[in-house]
């Protein structure tokens, strides 16, 4: 071995035996002054060979000596402040590799104590001196000379889990520069200026390593922080690539470089933290071609398993795809691919609505991207998928399901039948079907520069107003009418007063029927629309005034109506049908309900009709279980705060609502300013009759018919029969027919527990929800105790499993409902 070499090896040695031993401040300084001469910084500097030997060998060791004998009474020694900052310097202007794993192995493995605190004050100082870019450029210098060693495997991870060794040990005395919201904002500062140094290196023709920067990142983002650290990273590499091509391939190398395990939460963080497509495809290049495991997560991953990312990631990622000509090849396979998991019946059904919603997303975004010649290759097999698609959806028993494949299916025809008539479907726009169609709409910054070159030359874009509206003629202009001459002027009206006419009645041709046997004459005898309408109208005011003459021919009315075909001319027939059979159903609940109820199970009834009985049923029940005062007999059309019963395409009764204003019910509150005059208390008339109503429904639902399977394909009515079961078990409250009826509507719920169909499981969820709170908690807890058990097992299932979120939601609230149906008979 070299003398020099083995001069600085006694020399250390030397030094380390005098500061374990001595207790004399100046030979102290001065052993100290003699070891860091090896940093550099003095007169007269030992040879570079005999400093690389220092650091590379005894540098570790010398730090490990120095924190051991920390003490308090040995920094007293040390009689200046610039004496005590020498020890701090060896930490500080050493190695930054060394230094930072001594500081956090002894921080780790030391108690409590002044020393601890003494080691944190010097990681601390450490960090703000931007020690985490020299610790990472060290490193990068070590791997262009040799691979990856075990010490840089350390680094890594004492890197990455730097605040949670930092938060375990010092608990509530943790400094904020290691909170991790501090703490990776920083280390992506550092990182940024890491990458400038290797930029200057490769300008002046150096090569260096990139791949431990990569490494960083993939840890960091692997533990849940790619949030803290992408934010600060994204936006300076941001900066630094818009005008530099070196810096651009620097970003590409740092994102190739990150391990395969790493991947997926760089790619992800990046994708949601970019400004804009354009900006992400200067930052990730064509990382999507040349790494496999990036286009798994960004064409499979993030588009057909994950559905959480807001609709900017989504025009992040698709743009992205659409803006080079090698990555359009994977635009249009991820059009297939959504088109094909869009049309799957398997997806619709036990798919969430909301990835549902998501995929629909991504499918127009999708179009918007696409070329007509690239739609053009693929159309026979874009139709054929989307008439699949179309199909499934429109049969799903949810309204939001059906509408999103209506504007799904409209798009899609738009573009890909572009010469011949586009689909279109009658619904209502809310804002989501809005905010859908916006999607066909491109950002500027999402168009390629070859497309807005010859955008002038190009036929204009489509946007959901050229799409899926038709042509409006235009009017003639004012100015047009002027130039027809000056007499226009003389013959204007503008200055006359218009009549009132607000109070105006439209005369009837047809006098109204003043008899309800006159009104079945009419509605079974030859077609007079004129009459048809005039009946209609004043039917329900007349079965409300004449309550005798409506009870000797309530079943034969109500046979009436019931088969009456939807008449066109009648405005308003639906609504004024299902009056009348409440009416007479209200009437006289008994013997309606009972030919109602069997004629469900009927043959030669359309599924339709069937509804219509359980909308009558719902409707004559909430109106039954009311207080009846003359008021509301005379105005029958008078709002009241009660659950409202939903039309029949609507999806189900808002249930949470339902919930909540019977929990408020039973909550007990201070009142604030003036009280409420109590409700009129009158006997609820639905008790009586409530069995006619209920137990029939039950009687044949597992038996098929010719026509009518409810355990079959007619799940759309069995969705309703749920929903209407919990309807009249929750207008039951307080009745004597309650427990037996609660006790049925469980048994009819453990049987179909397992439905696949998303609107039944929500009708069982309420169902649920009725008898928990109509039937007296001693009754359920008394003579349904197995059936509730069994329940309370089934709805923990549901609540942490079931795909539907309105599923899982009804489940907690039902649980909730049991812990306190629990706690209130322990008080009692």
């Amino acid at each position: 071995m070299d003398s020099d070499l083995l001069q600085v090896r006694h020399i250390v040695q030397e030094a380390i035996g005098t500061l374990s031993v001595s207790r004399d401040g100046a030979q102290i300084c001065e052993t100290l002054r003699t070891i860091k001469s090896y940093l550099g910084g003095t007169e007269n500097p030992p040879s570079m060979k005999e400093k690389e030997e220092f650091t590379r060998n005894h540098f570790t060791t010398f730090l490990q000596c120095l924190i051991s004998n920390l003490s308090l009474d040995w920094l007293e020694q040390f009689q200046s402040d610039e004496d005590k900052e020498l020890w701090d310097c060896f930490f500080l202007e050493g190695p930054a590799d060394q230094t930072f794993m001594v500081l956090l192995d002894t921080i780790i493995s030391t108690a409590p104590s002044f020393r601890l605190n003494k080691v944190v004050d010097v990681l601390e100082q450490f960090l703000q001196r931007a020690g985490l870019s020299a610790l990472m450029w060290e490193v990068c210098k070590q791997q262009t000379q040799a691979g990856p060693s075990v010490l840089q495997e350390a680094i890594l991870n004492k890197v990455a889990c730097l605040p949670d060794h930092l938060g375990n040990k010092l608990q509530e005395e943790n400094r904020p520069v290691f909170f991790p919201q501090n703490y990776f904002p920083l280390l992506g500062v550092e990182m940024v200026q890491v990458l400038e140094r290797i930029s200057d290196s490769l300008r002046g023709g150096l090569d260096c390593s990139i791949s431990f920067v990569s490494q960083v990142l993939g840890k960091v983002c692997m533990h849940g922080r790619q949030k803290e650290i992408l934010n600060v990273l994204v936006s300076h590499l941001t900066d630094h690539t818009q005008s530099d091509c070196i810096w651009q391939r620097i970003c590409w190398r740092l994102v190739e470089s990150v391990p395969d395990r790493w991947v997926e939460p760089v790619v992800c963080g990046f994708v949601q933290a970019a400004a804009g497509p354009a900006v992400l495809s200067r930052l990730l290049g064509n990382l999507v071609v040349k790494s496999k495991k990036a286009q798994f997560v960004m064409t499979q991953k993030m588009l057909l398993l994950q559905y959480s990312y807001p609709t900017m990631v989504l025009q992040n990622l698709l743009g992205y795809l659409a803006l080079d000509n090698m990555r359009r090849l994977l635009l249009i396979k991820v059009l297939k691919e959504l088109l094909e998991t869009w049309g799957s019946s398997t997806a619709v059904k036990h798919s969430p609505a909301e990835q549902q919603l998501y995929i629909s997303k991504a499918i127009l975004i999708c179009l918007s991207h696409l070329k007509e010649a690239e739609i053009q290759s693929d159309r026979q097999e874009l139709l054929t998928v989307m008439m699949e698609g179309m199909k499934c959806h429109l049969d799903s028993n949810l309204p939001k399901i059906r509408h999103m494949g209506m504007v799904v299916a409209e798009c899609v025809s738009a573009r890909v039948m572009s010469e011949g008539p586009a689909l279109k479907f009658q619904y209502e726009e809310d804002d989501e079907i809005r905010d859908l169609k916006t999607l066909l709409i491109q950002r500027p910054e999402q168009i390629p520069d070859s497309d807005s070159q010859s955008i002038g030359n190009s036929r204009p874009a489509m946007t959901p107003s050229t799409i899926l509206k038709p042509s409006v003629k235009p009017q003639p202009s004012a100015s047009a009418g002027l130039d027809q001459g000056d007499d226009s002027e003389l013959d204007s009206d503008d200055d006359l007063v218009p009549y009132d006419m607000s109070e105006d009645k439209e005369l009837k041709k047809t006098k109204a029927p003043t008899y309800i046997r006159d009104c079945i004459e009419i509605l079974t005898g030859p077609e007079d629309p004129d009459k048809y309408e005039a009946t209609m109208s004043t039917l329900e005011s007349l079965i409300r005034r004449n309550v005798a003459a409506a009870r000797e021919v309530s079943v034969e009315l109500a046979k009436v109506l019931l088969h009456l075909d939807e008449k066109s001319y009648v405005e308003g027939f639906v609504g004024l049908r299902q009056g009348a059979l409440v009416a007479i159903a209200v009437t006289d609940p008994t013997p309606v309900a009972q030919f109602l109820t069997s004629e469900f199970y009927s043959l030669n009834y359309s599924l339709r009709q069937r509804m219509d009985i359980l909308d009558v049923l719902a409707r004559a029940a909430q109106e039954l279980s009311q207080p009846f005062s003359p008021k509301a007999k005379q105005l029958p059309s008078l709002k009241q705060p009660s659950i409202q019963i939903l039309p029949s395409n609507s999806s189900s009764p808002d249930w949470q609502k339902v919930v909540d204003e019977r929990i408020r019910s039973k909550t007990r509150r201070f009142a604030k300013g003036q009280s409420q005059a109590k409700p009129p208390s009158a006997p609820n008339r639905f008790g009586p009759v409530a069995g006619h109503f209920f137990f029939p429904l039950l009687r044949n639902f597992d038996r098929p018919l010719t026509t009518f399977d409810l355990l079959g394909d007619d799940h759309l009515v069995l969705a309703r029969l749920t929903h209407t079961l919990a309807i009249l078990m929750y207008f039951a409250v307080n009745t004597v027919v309650a427990s037996a009826m609660g006790k049925a509507l469980l048994e009819f719920v453990w049987t179909l527990r397992f439905h696949a169909d998303t609107y039944v499981r929500q009708g069982l969820l309420s169902s649920v929800s009725s008898t928990l709170l109509s039937v007296p908690a001693e009754c359920l807890l008394e003579d349904m105790t197995e059936e509730l058990l069994e329940t309370q097992a089934w709805l923990a299932d549901v609540a942490e499993k079931d795909p539907d979120g309105d599923c899982r939601s009804l489940a907690l609230q039902n649980l909730l409902l049991m812990e306190n149906l629990k706690k209130k008979t322990l008080e009692t």
